[in-house]
Formats: structure tokens, C-alpha cells, sequence
């Protein structure tokens, strides 16, 4: 309550709002089969979240920039734990087991974006991006493959106070 805000807070707890709007998108979860669970939607924000945090590190405040969004991120994530009624003890837990996930998922995702690695980006995203039930048909995955490589070229393109719109 007392201490002083760092410059980058306000600007990523914004753009942590546009991005988990975007991880909210109806077609991610109809046309490429990302379940409509608390866990499905976790995975999507996860990787929303990961693509926004390596378009960030590009910044020459990157570092700062990305560390004040993950924690925006999960300011909002332990609100919601506790809105949706987990004990205050079970919070601090599933927190950690949420952040070691999402940090496994985002170097995952960064690798198969750089073409790092053995495994394609379609595998990485059956494996880490559908809450633990991956589709059993291809279609799914590679609409999801084509959102994710659009919305890599669409950050890629976009200046960073413009990434707030």
C-alpha cells in the first residue's frame, strides 16, 4: 500500500487486460478446440501471455517491462483463485504450481516459435495448450498453430504504446 509504483506498473497491468481479452476469444475455443474449462482457459492465457512477454523483451526496458506484466498477471490470477472461493493457505500453492507451469509452457512455446529443437509448433501447442484433453483431429490444432503465428506477426508489427489498444 505504501510503497512506490514502478513506472512500467500501470502500463502492463493495461496490456496484461488486452491480452487476457484476447486469450478470452471465442474462436480459440470453438474453431480450435481449446476447452472452455478453468484449465483450457489458463492454457490460453498462458500462451497469450508468453507471446506478449517475448514481444516485450524487445523493448529496451524489456526486462522490467515483462517482469511488471507476469506480475500484473498474477496479481490477477491470485484474485481470481480467491473470488472463486480457494482457501487463503491453498492460494500461495496453486500460485507456484500455476507460475512453474506457465514458465515450462512459455519456454516451450518460445522454442518451437524460433525453431529450436526437435519438436514442431503444432506438437508443443497439442501438448501445453488444450487444459490436459488434446483434440484427437489435427484441424483444431492447426487453427490454433495459424492464431498463434498471426498473433506473433501482429505484436511483431505493432509499436508498444500501441500494443495497449
Amino acid at each position: 500500500m505504501f510503497r512506490r509504483r514502478q513506472p512500467n506498473e500501470d502500463f502492463a497491468a493495461v496490456l496484461y487486460a488486452r491480452t487476457a481479452e484476447r486469450a478470452r476469444h471465442a474462436e480459440l475455443y470453438e474453431a480450435c478446440g481449446i476447452p472452455d474449462t478453468l484449465d483450457g482457459r489458463f492454457d490460453a492465457l498462458a500462451l497469450h501471455a508468453a507471446l506478449m512477454i517475448d514481444r516485450l523483451r524487445h523493448e529496451p526496458d524489456g526486462e522490467a517491462l515483462s517482469q511488471a506484466f507476469f506480475d500484473a498477471m498474477f496479481r490477477h490470477l491470485d484474485l481470481t483463485l480467491r473470488e472463486i472461493g480457494v482457501q487463503d493457505l491453498g492460494v500461495g500453492r496453486r500460485i507456484k504450481i500455476m507460475a512453474e507451469g506457465f514458465h515450462g509452457r512459455a519456454l516451450a512455446y518460445r522454442a518451437a516459435l524460433a525453431g529450436e529443437g526437435a519438436t514442431p509448433l503444432a506438437e508443443v501447442l497439442r501438448r501445453n495448450a488444450y487444459g490436459g484433453n488434446p483434440p484427437v483431429d489435427a484441424q483444431p490444432v492447426a487453427c490454433l498453430e495459424m492464431h498463434v503465428r498471426q498473433e506473433v506477426e501482429r505484436l511483431t508489427r505493432t509499436a508498444r504504446n500501441d500494443l495497449i489498444k
